[in-house]
């Protein structure tokens, strides 16, 4: 257990999908606040469903609004974003119980998504669009 800047001792968990990492700080004791970025999380996201993806795994383990989250997410868009959120925050509620760990899993929740963008290849215009044929 470490602490954080409001020196409350929290658990931590690094969330990842596609290009999106989040770093996860998960307070016990709290009163359900999540903080993204120093946002709120309503100020943050704007669509209902990823507020919803992000509370995921604090719905299957029955700990919203008992744990306070400080979230610090960079890279990718929003979904992936909410998506790495949504990984830390299960890793993190390993560490206060890990009776968790079946819940969680069986939800798929500690999966790490490996989806990744595919890479341009030499001699195309994209990962697989190759250029305009033309017979002459």
């Amino acid at each position: 257990m470490a602490t954080y800047k409001t020196k409350k001792p929290y658990m931590y968990g690094t969330g990842r999908r596609k290009s999106s990492v989040a770093r996860v700080h998960l307070i016990p004791n709290g009163t359900g606040v999540i903080t993204i970025n120093g946002r709120d999380i309503d100020d943050y996201f704007g669509l209902d469903t990823l507020k919803l993806i992000v509370r995921q795994p604090l719905v299957a383990t029955n700990t919203l609004g008992k744990v306070d989250i400080e979230a610090t997410v960079a890279g990718g868009g929003v979904s992936g974003q909410a998506g790495a959120i949504r990984h830390g925050i299960a890793r993190a509620l390993l560490l206060v119980d890990e009776g968790n760990r079946a819940i969680l899993k069986a939800a798929g929740l500690l999966t790490r998504d490996p989806r990744m963008k595919e890479r341009k290849k030499y001699g195309l215009k994209a990962a697989r669009r190759a250029p305009q044929f033309s017979k002459r």
